[in-house]
């Protein structure tokens, strides 16, 4: 049978990747050039068999196999093939499947870049993936198999949990995987480095790359979750706290910290101590977020269902943190700094109290987070840690991140002058006073205008660089804007695509500050025909409707919008509850949404009499939320921006490897 093929597949790519392992340390050990070979076939061969496995369970989902208990749990057959194909994340073996599928395509990819460089480092970069790989497929082998069979074959499967069944939801999880499990690349370098004792910086400019493409989808990943949220929740925000919304949000924290600090290791040679801390401490929490999201700890509407994967979990964890610490202690004296901070008015000394907010950050999230699981062990209750808590703490903390993600990039290396200052800052503090007085007298909130006038800091930085930037290449080449925009971008992209993701998380802030200070709601029931006014819109109810579809009943309102001062209709839309067949106890929202970059109307509708003639509304009015997106956007552009080799750095890797190749 074909699924048993699939688990004999799963035990062979666990016995290989031990195998890789230990071919792979004693290679780089030894500096045995066949076993270093071998190290490198086993990567291959384990994502192949790996792929192989995964290609055989979405053959059950599609082709609706319900004596697979997998499938049987996590599918039906009226469920759509778009949202099948996407129930191999939506469970738990399933996704310890696609995290193993998505960690050895990693590992491939890094192993086909390097094969032929970094020849000390590379045998134990193998090693340190498979090892990650021989956890993960011991799960799947023995306590979480996706190819577990049920007692008889049912006529039909459970179905797919209703939260799951978004688009957002099939996107938004992957984008988390290749963040999530692609960050266990940099580690793998960091630890290759360790081992090795070859802690120059050449594991630093590798592994620059394979941090900024994993930082991305996690981002990605975090944004599309907080529209998934905002849009399906149904509750008039994106971003609650939520214990595994802060799973994901934990390692980013930390690997942004690391993204700026191997800057300051690259150009002074000191930090060296703190990013291998940085790095570890970003996997360990990789590995922690997956561990609660899968072990029942923490109760959160993302969470899977508890099973026997916790012990496991911890076992991995303690391995990862004893093992790291030795490693660091017995380096210390390799990891000296090659040379101290020269003034506190420098850029390295901007970016090191940046990368301290970071940690504090990180740590008050990570407190919060898992308080209540300490309080049930010391106390026998369970005390919950809320959204409150966080802003409250977070807030203030964000605030200093922004002004010192402003302050650092005008800062000279090693010192800079009184006289400079001035010319830095005098423009961005004058904006930043126009707008805190402007928003103030507009919206009378001291907080909300703080922190614009904080975010319009930051931005009116990134405009004046840009502005010079554009000026001087301008004077030297006399090209246009858009040329030289285009070439500023390729010859010096890791700058100025830095500067637009800055820009991307100003425009984030100013969603933040806008639904957070400036929102208006309201909770009202009516009848067809009626209008409410809220915020400047009239919203009227135009009755229902009902839409079948093959494995849920849609019931949609029909919502209309006119401004209250003119009377012109705005728009309509269709604020809807789908009652799924499988879980009619499990309703979920679709929210109606007017988006526009100044406001969103946001309407959820939460019940209807039998006759259609009367409903009841939750109606939020959401200023300026549209701009998280379009942050996302930009974010994404100057990551890519930051993240493409310059023409410069292409010719010395080519050089790099000519001379390789020829002994030179």
């Amino acid at each position: 049978m074909i699924f048993d093929v699939g688990h004999l597949l799963l035990i062979t790519a666990l016995l290989l990747a031990i195998f890789g392992v230990v071919v792979a340390f004693w290679g780089g050990h030894t500096r045995n050039v066949k076993l270093v070979a071998s190290s490198f076939n086993a990567v291959y061969a384990t994502f192949a068999l790996v792929a192989l496995a995964a290609v055989i369970l979405w053959y059950g989902l599609l082709g609706d196999h319900f004596e697979l208990s997998y499938v049987w749990n996590h599918s039906e057959i009226a469920l759509p093939n778009f949202y099948k194909f996407a129930a191999l994340w939506g469970g738990q073996a399933g996704s310890l499947l696609f995290w193993v599928l998505i960690l050895t395509a990693f590992g491939t990819a890094v192993a086909l870049q390097n094969r032929n460089k970094h020849q000390v480092l590379m045998p134990y970069v193998n090693g340190v993936l498979m090892f990650t790989s021989v956890f993960f497929l011991t799960l799947l082998v023995f306590a979480a198999s996706p190819f577990e069979r049920v007692a008889f074959v049912p006529a039909d499967g459970q179905g797919l949990n209703p939260l799951l069944q978004n688009y957002w939801m099939v996107i938004h999880p992957v984008m988390l995987y290749l963040g999530y499990v692609g960050l266990a690349v940099p580690f793998a370098f960091a630890g290759a480095a360790l081992i090795s004792r070859k802690l120059d910086n050449e594991w630093v400019r590798t592994v620059r790359r394979w941090t900024l493409i994993p930082w991305l989808f996690l981002s990605l990943g975090i944004i599309m979750g907080s529209q998934w949220a905002y849009m399906e929740l149904g509750w008039g925000g994106y971003w609650a706290w939520d214990p595994v919304e802060n799973a994901s949000f934990l390692p980013w924290l930390t690997a942004t910290a690391f993204l700026h600090s191997i800057i300051i290791q690259e150009q002074r040679g000191i930090l060296k101590v703190w990013n291998m801390v940085l790095i570890w401490a970003t996997y360990f929490l990789v590995i922690l977020g997956t561990f609660t999201t899968r072990s029942g700890v923490l109760e959160s509407v993302h969470a899977f269902a508890r099973s026997n994967v916790g012990v496991y979990f911890l076992v991995f964890l303690i391995i990862v943190v004893f093992s790291f610490l030795y490693l660091l202690f017995t380096r210390l004296p390799l990891l000296k700094a090659e040379q101290p901070i020269d003034s506190y008015m420098s850029r390295e000394a901007a970016f090191l109290a940046n990368n301290w907010v970071f940690a504090a950050i990180a740590f008050a999230t990570l407190w919060g987070t898992f308080f209540p699981m300490f309080s049930e062990l010391l106390t026998g209750q369970r005390i919950s840690v809320a959204a409150p808590f966080f802003n409250k703490v977070n807030g203030p903390l964000f605030m200093l991140l922004v002004i010192l993600m402003g302050v650092g990039p005008l800062m000279g290396w090693r010192h800079t002058s009184a006289a400079s200052l001035r010319k830095q800052f005098v423009w961005p503090l004058i904006a930043m006073v126009v707008i805190g007085v402007v928003t103030y007298f507009v919206g009378r909130s001291i907080f909300a205008s703080l922190g614009l006038a904080v975010l319009a800091f930051a931005a009116a930085t990134i405009v004046q660089e840009y502005v010079r930037g554009l000026m001087a290449r301008r004077a030297t080449t006399n090209e246009n804007y858009l040329v030289a925009m285009g070439n500023l971008w390729r010859r010096n992209g890791r700058r100025y695509g830095g500067y637009l993701v800055h820009l991307s998380i100003v425009m984030i802030g100013v969603a933040v500050v806008g639904n957070e200070f400036y929102q208006q709601t309201t909770n009202v029931t009516l009848a067809r025909g009626e209008v409410v006014q809220l915020g400047g819109f009239d919203i009227e109810f135009g009755g229902m409707r009902v839409e079948n579809e093959s494995n849920r009943d849609v019931y949609a309102a029909q919502v209309t919008i006119f401004d209250t001062d003119s009377g012109k209709q705005l728009g309509e839309i269709a604020p809807s509850r789908n009652v799924y067949f499988k879980t009619p106890d499990m309703p979920t929202s679709e929210v109606g949404l007017r988006m526009t970059p100044i406001q969103d109307v946001y309407v959820v509708l939460n019940g209807w009499d039998d006759t259609g003639n009367s409903a009841t509304f939750t109606i939020y009015i959401n200023p300026l939320t549209m701009w998280m997106w379009i942050g996302g956007l930009v974010l994404m552009l100057g990551t890519l921006i930051a993240s493409w080799p310059s023409p410069t750095r292409r010719r010395s890797e080519t050089f790099s490897a000519v001379a390789y190749a020829t002994g030179d």
